[in-house]
């Protein structure tokens, strides 16, 4: 029988793995706790994700499970979070706009990393792991309510969203001519 490790369940997939459970939990911890409760989760989140990256790197166990899964995780977290805050009243009118970027990106980059599956990787540049960054600082300031910065950081991360969006395009685009 194989080991967990040959079948992509490394340390780093579980960790990944309670990624997409904590998204589970996320959503209605902000709707009915919001706070400190719902600003742990989100740090929680955003450690895992670094830590889940950091340790298949470590530890040389980079699996297609775990890189599969990951972009899946994130997406989660971040869909999560965005429904959480409008039905919480932290989000709401204008600022929906910035959700729907957001969302309306991440829909369309995991369609075209499904499109692409086999035949390229959409590797995650450096500007996405700062739109990540942008969004979860976003997140943990609106655990505590609709202020200026936490609105600030969500249409900065918006706007970095669409930007990173629209690299993967053209670079997905460049490579099918």
């Amino acid at each position: 029988m194989a080991d967990d490790a040959s079948r992509g369940l490394t340390p780093a997939t579980w960790v990944t793995l309670s990624r997409i459970v904590m998204a589970i939990v996320l959503g209605p911890a902000i709707i009915i706790w919001g706070g400190i409760p719902a600003a742990f989760l989100i740090v929680l989140a955003g450690l895992s994700d670094f830590a889940d990256g950091w340790l298949a790197r470590k530890r040389n166990e980079v699996s297609s499970l775990g890189a599969a899964l990951d972009p899946v995780a994130d997406k989660l977290i971040t869909v999560a979070a965005l429904v959480g805050f409008m039905a919480n009243g932290a989000v709401t009118g204008i600022h929906i706009g910035a959700v729907l970027i957001i969302l309306l990106r991440e829909t369309l980059i995991a369609g075209l990393r499904e499109a692409a599956a086999g035949t390229q990787i959409l590797a995650v540049s450096v500007l996405a792991k700062w739109k990540t960054a942008t969004q979860f600082l976003a997140f943990l300031l609106l655990c505590f309510g609709p202020s200026g910065p936490a609105l600030g950081f969500l249409w900065a991360s918006a706007v970095l969203t669409a930007w990173t969006g629209a690299g993967y395009i053209i670079r997905w685009w460049a490579s099918v001519k």
